[in-house]
């Protein structure tokens, strides 16, 4: 079992060597999964999951990891815009717990807010159709969420004041 790590910033020295991260934007019906480059620079969103029973899900999420030879996942956190954690927060919380017992890959939570609404707004914006821009996405709301992890793993780290 691994820990659940509060932010990609986190994960900056559980990671060497060239290795893709995996992001999630978890919804009450699918899963949006986006890949990363092995350099960890370009998210790249991949699928999206219909969602059934956990273990289907993370069976299918774990075999990605395998093949892709993952160094990781990045779950998008739904915080509310007042920075308070409503239900949908702690249903993210639970899948991590969930799957941190079934993997040794690090999970890092990665907030999310306005992910869902600014890639619909970027896919209105590119004229695509309601009925695309619902097979699009979860997989591209995942590709933002990783993309900002990404970047924030590409910066410099940030320090924590000491408590």
């Amino acid at each position: 079992m691994t820990s659940i790590l509060s932010s990609p910033d986190d994960l900056r020295d559980l990671l060497s060597g060239p290795a893709c991260l995996i992001g999630l934007d978890l919804g009450s019906k699918t899963i949006g999964v986006a890949v990363s480059d092995r350099l960890r620079t370009i998210a790249s969103p991949r699928l999206t999951i219909r969602r059934s029973k956990f273990k289907a899900d993370a069976a299918q999420l774990l075999e990605l990891a395998a093949a892709e030879n993952a160094a990781g996942f990045v779950l998008g956190l739904p915080v509310n815009m007042d920075g308070t954690h409503g239900p949908r927060v702690q249903a993210t919380h639970a899948f991590a717990r969930n799957l941190a017992n079934l993997t040794e890959l690090p999970i890092a939570l990665w907030d999310e807010r306005l992910s869902t609404a600014a890639v619909e707004r970027m896919l209105i914006d590119a004229d695509r159709s309601r009925a695309r821009r619902a097979e699009l996405i979860d997989k591209l709301a995942a590709a933002w969420i990783l993309q900002g992890a990404l970047d924030r793993l590409a910066g410099p780290a940030l320090s924590r004041p000491e408590a």
